[in-house]
């Protein structure tokens, strides 16, 4: 899939899909280049109208995932949610004191 996204990266940019330039940003994202799949995939590119392709493409195409949390974000969220729980747990605890004051206004 590396090769393919290589492919549309120069395509987007307006660049000629090439050996050089597919190599240059597949080492760029520090993947070790095969020789073979390079020259496949320029060869098979060389006879599709990428434009066409993604236009044709894209009803078919897959909703986005949702990526995942990493797990210091979700450690995070489920301190946030305990400590709004404590807080929420804080303002319904009332005194005893002012049960009685309450209890007083209304009876005198």
């Amino acid at each position: 899939m590396e090769y393919v996204y290589a492919s549309l990266l120069l395509h987007s940019a307006g660049k000629e899909i090439n050996e050089e330039n597919v190599r240059k940003v597949l080492e760029a994202a520090g993947i070790e280049v095969d020789e073979v799949r390079l020259k496949a995939l320029v060869a098979a590119l060389k006879n599709i109208n990428i434009d066409e392709a993604i236009k044709t493409a894209v009803p078919m195409a897959a909703p986005a995932a949702v990526p995942a949390e990493a797990p210091a974000e979700k450690k995070e969220k489920a301190e946030e949610k305990k400590e709004e729980e404590k807080k929420e747990e804080e303002k319904k605890e009332v005194s005893e004191e002012e049960i009685a004051a309450g209890l007083e206004a209304l009876f005198g």
